[in-house]
């Protein structure tokens, strides 16, 4: 078990690859899929509400930042119309199945309950962005999604004890942001 601030390094680690996406997307070499980067700022902040509600320590950091950086991805999505990505039925559908899960959220108020929630809302909103990342892996880049994979390694290290209220969201972190990386650097879409 690593020393809990090492909770700070992961994040870190994590936000040089957001900040990294967030240029490249006002470069324009990075095409966000707006719908995935908005709920990906929303369904985080209520896992971290929530797990600062269950009484998760510095732990919840990377939590909070898995909703501040896509906020700042989303904003930047709009400073360069060439970073568009087109949104579809899909992306649509995806964005309103992840907003009711939100609302099941508001609904129970449960600490656990809400984490659960705002899991499978944030694995709605991921869909759009995996399937992109899948079909169309030009439009990403891959380091940015391997860096948070190492900052929520390095955050789960830290855990004395792990429960679902303080790794349950960030384990979902690590394996959807692994899955984009794969499909992105294997270029997977493209070899099958």
């Amino acid at each position: 078990m690593l020393n809990r601030y090492f909770v700070i390094v992961g994040t870190l680690i994590g936000a040089s690859g957001a900040f990294a996406y967030v240029w490249k997307t006002i470069m324009g070499k990075v095409k966000p899929n707006k719908v995935s980067f908005l709920l990906w700022s929303i369904a985080p902040m209520i896992a971290f509400a929530a797990q600062v509600k269950q009484g998760v320590g510095i732990e919840a950091l990377m939590t909070f930042s898995t909703g501040f950086l896509p906020l700042l991805t989303f904003i930047a999505s709009f400073a360069n119309k060439k970073a568009e990505w087109k949104l579809t039925k899909f992306d649509v559908a995806c964005g309103v199945l992840s907003v009711a899960g939100l609302i099941l959220w508001l609904m129970t108020k449960v600490g656990n309950v809400a984490i659960f929630f705002s899991i499978a809302a944030d694995g709605l909103a991921a869909l759009p962005t995996l399937v992109k990342a899948f079909k169309h892996p030009e439009t990403e880049i891959a380091w940015p999604w391997l860096a948070t994979c190492v900052g929520v390694a390095l955050t789960l290290l830290t855990l004395k004890e792990w429960t679902f209220a303080n790794c349950g969201f960030i384990v979902y972190i690590f394996i959807i942001d692994l899955m984009i990386f794969g499909c992105v650097r294997l270029k997977l879409g493209k070899r099958a």
